[in-house]
């Protein structure tokens, strides 16, 4: 017999929000500053993962993207962040945001092809598939992020599916809509379509009918705000559009306590789908397991809410129809065993 938190970690997971530069292990990101010469703001790891808000994570976030420089110091970082994902918490397929116009040393083609060599390595020693989105800067112009989907188009790869859209804007704020012309055009040629929306302290429900509405998204990532506008809510789960969660980044950067309070408790409760990720995990110091073992029971959810919202992230997942229900086929069978096996 296994008790909740053994049963937490063992049951298999898809990660559909996770940023590719925040699985890089806090030794590696301080090693590899040091190879290509990068000043990090300090090299004591503690120092440096301190955030009291997003703006002050936001500059370390994308100071880190500076220390990967050559096509060996991605395929490292992919091959070590599908390693810790399987220890950490039975990862068994994960999808990662990229922001191209971050690495401007490395064309946008070389740049995937480095990030897949590593994933697909360890697809082959473990088994857990992936997929990559890029992900527009929203510190950046409309003009920009219409630049993005039309070089993801012109540089076709299987594994890129969709786009969407992190940081800021220079306003420090979410406006999704103001790359509505990115996201028509992703849209009009096949991709599919994500946005951080309702996340911040100043953010509002109607960033995510926004996402929803006009930005036609097939996800939604955080979403929390949605809760705080009942006509919002509805609007949601009558979408059916899942939400990629990452609680430990609520507790970090908005400072929510793991109760039966918490918006995602509520998000639950109306009937989102709603799965769980680590966002940026090496940043907040989180894992794809923990997010599921502190949680999970803090916030008074059962093993039950647990399997639902695992098996979300499967469903949610941007693979081929194929490839999907094989996954949501092993899903099923692993929590059958662990569910016989948890102690009631």
């Amino acid at each position: 017999m296994i008790d909740l938190d053994t049963y937490l970690h063992l049951l298999p997971k898809a990660e559909l929000h996770c940023h590719f530069v925040s699985v890089m292990r806090p030794e590696t990101l301080v090693r590899l500053a040091r190879k290509n010469g990068v000043q990090l703001p300090t090299e004591n790891v503690v120092d440096l993962l301190d955030f009291d808000n997003l703006a002050d994570f936001l500059v370390v976030f994308n100071a880190a993207h500076e220390v990967l420089v050559d096509a060996e110091d991605f395929a490292t970082v992919a091959y070590e962040g599908v390693e810790d994902g399987i220890r950490d918490g039975n990862l068994a397929y994960r999808e990662y945001f990229i922001n191209p116009f971050n690495f401007p040393g490395m064309p946008y083609g070389d740049l995937v092809d480095a990030i897949a060599s590593g994933l697909q390595r360890a697809e082959r020693d473990f088994g857990v598939g992936f997929r990559l989105i890029a992900a527009i800067n929203r510190s950046h112009s409309p003009e920009r992020a219409v630049e993005l989907v039309e070089t993801v188009l012109a540089n076709p790869r299987h594994f890129v599916v969709g786009i969407g859209q992190d940081d800021l804007t220079p306003e420090l704020t979410e406006d999704p809509t103001r790359f509505a012309a990115a996201y028509e055009l992703a849209g009009a040629n096949g991709l599919r379509r994500s946005a951080h929306a309702g996340e911040t302290m100043t953010a509002s429900a109607q960033n995510v009918v926004d996402a929803i509405a006009t930005l036609q998204v097939d996800r939604v990532d955080h979403g929390y705000r949605v809760v705080d506008d009942a006509s919002a809510l509805k609007l949601a789960v009558d979408s059916g559009v899942a939400f990629t969660c990452t609680p430990v980044s609520t507790r970090v950067l908005s400072g929510w306590a793991f109760d039966g309070d918490h918006r995602i408790v509520a998000m639950v409760r109306a009937g989102l789908p709603v799965t769980f990720a680590t966002d940026d995990a090496v940043f907040f110091q989180t894992d794809i397991g923990r997010e599921y073992r502190e949680a999970i029971p803090a916030m008074g959810l059962s093993a039950a809410d647990a399997r639902a919202i695992a098996r979300a992230g499967f469903a949610a997942a941007w693979c081929t129809d194929a490839e999907k229900a094989a996954l949501l086929a092993r899903f099923d069978a692993q929590a059958l065993v662990l569910d016989a096996l948890l102690a009631q």
